[in-house]
């Protein structure tokens, strides 16, 4: 059988498929004979395709990645050389926008502390303190996508106004803001769900942060190399903001304990796309990708390259 990288821990079901078809092999275990016959990466968004990598590959044609991030990967590189990327887009909208909004509720209304509360059976010696209204707050998002439209449908069922920061104007009911720094001002709730790069790296500063201010919450659940991290634990420290509700690091799994031993953030591990439902949905568009790819067809879900 032909050999197939994995750069990654693999969905079983993506996994199995690929044993019926191919030798599995890593960037560990590959033979300099195994590279020259990959024809495909199977990969996640947290896989990491760097131009070392790629160099090792003079076959590669594609990429197969279980989710819609794919900044661990050369892009620039892949596009020079015609490699592919498929990306599981669409089919985990719904589950990163319910996140969002869970991660909020939780850190305005205190429900892990509640839940800590209860318990410990502490809450026969002390009460919760008050949480903070979730109804009627002024929400920036921060890149609207097709995440952040979902998003912002619902937060606009808690009576929000909904403004936004994206590259681009859309064609959307929103209040638009071409500066972030203005958006974060005017604001009292960020999430940020806009696609990292290496051109928006950090892109939520201190200056970003400040501008937010002390009655303001941060909401992310897009990619951790947008934020800067250490900014975002001063300003927590100093209480320059409220509050941070987290699903993404800097440097997964790893998080610094100065962050994870602060009383004013939620934090969960990279889950927004982690349902039953929603992996069955993107493992079955990875295996028809690689199906396609097999059959010579056209892969159902490549990235379209811009200019």
């Amino acid at each position: 059988m032909p050999p197939i990288l994995k750069n990654v821990s693999l969905n079983p079901a993506v996994e199995a498929f690929a044993q019926q078809h191919f030798e599995i092999v890593t960037p560990e275990t590959m033979t300099a004979e195994q590279a020259a016959q990959i024809e495909v990466i199977l990969s996640s968004g947290k896989g990491k395709a760097p131009k070392a990598l790629l160099d090792r590959l003079p076959n590669l044609k594609m990429i197969d990645i279980l989710g819609v991030g794919f900044d661990g990967v050369d892009a620039a590189e892949c596009r020079r050389r015609g490699i592919q990327l498929c990306l599981t887009s669409g089919v985990l909208t719904a589950d990163v926008a319910d996140l969002a909004v869970g991660l909020l509720i939780s850190l305005l209304r205190r429900i892990p502390e509640g839940f800590d509360l209860v318990k410990s059976g502490a809450w026969e010696q002390r009460k919760l303190g008050l949480g903070h209204k979730v109804s009627g707050r002024r929400a920036g998002i921060v890149g609207l996508g097709q995440i952040g439209q979902a998003i912002a449908l619902r937060l606009n069922a808690f009576g929000m106004e909904i403004c936004y920061y994206d590259p681009h104007e859309k064609d959307a009911p929103y209040r638009y803001f071409a500066d972030l720094t203005e958006l974060a001002a005017h604001c009292d709730t960020l999430i940020v769900c806009a696609a990292a790069s290496a051109q928006n790296a950090k892109l939520i500063n201190a200056q970003v942060l400040k501008a937010l201010g002390a009655e303001g919450v941060l909401v992310n659940v897009a990619r951790g190399s947008l934020i800067d991290e250490a900014a975002l634990v001063q300003a927590l420290q100093q209480g320059v903001i409220a509050g941070a509700a987290l699903d993404v690091f800097a440097a997964e799994p790893h998080v610094p304990e100065s962050l994870r031993s602060l009383p004013n953030v939620v934090l969960t591990p990279h889950i927004a796309s982690a349902t039953v439902e929603t992996r069955r949905k993107m493992a079955d568009i990875v295996i028809a990708n690689l199906q396609a790819f097999m059959d010579g067809k056209p892969l159902p879900t490549a990235l379209k390259w811009r200019d």
